[in-house]
């Protein structure tokens, strides 16, 4: 039985907003296409972020906030989790388990390709079951870490954020906090 892709379940084509778009929007683009998130760009169309539909629930109405004053940018999650299009699905699975997230942003060479939800998972659970069952483990490799955003440190765009002691930094800041230490 050949093994489940990444590509052969995610939803191509997610909905964008820009960054300084207001919530309001994101909330009426969400409402009309149907969707619970919201894929946030940047000026240059990269992605940076993610609202959800409990973003602007615990963000914007639950402390009071008008819709049309508030940011996309101030409400979105980030740093963006991603996967590749070619990862197996039970990698998927895994990247949303370890982060207690429902949704993954799907990136091919820094590219937005798509969105795969868990959702979109137990459409295919029975195949998958069966998958995991034949195989007997769940190859990591395939795991990566890698996500895109702003350094918290220097505040530039990178494709290569990695967690240290909490922050999600770049390739450059990583290196000149190992030399610190």
């Amino acid at each position: 039985m050949p093994e489940i892709k990444v590509a052969d379940v995610m939803s191509t084509g997610p909905v964008t907003v820009k960054a300084e778009d207001d919530a309001r929007k994101a909330a009426a683009l969400m409402e009309k296409h149907g969707i619970g998130c919201i894929i946030v760009t940047d000026a240059q169309g990269r992605p940076i972020g993610i609202v959800t539909e409990r973003d602007l629930v615990s963000r914007v109405m639950a402390k009071g906030l008008n819709g049309d004053e508030v940011t996309c940018r101030e409400v979105m999650s980030s740093p963006l989790i991603t996967i590749d299009p070619q990862a197996p699905l039970v990698s998927a699975m895994a990247k949303m388990a370890r982060h207690k997230i429902r949704r993954l942003v799907v990136l091919e060479k820094g590219k937005l390709v798509g969105i795969v939800t868990d959702r979109d998972i137990l459409r295919v659970a029975p195949a998958l079951i069966e998958i995991l069952a034949s195989k007997g483990e769940v190859e990591e490799s395939y795991i990566k870490e890698v996500q895109v955003g702003q350094c918290e440190v220097c505040g530039e765009w990178s494709e290569d954020l990695r967690e240290v002691n909490g922050h999600f930094l770049c390739e450059e800041c990583r290196s000149e906090y190992s030399t610190r230490e």
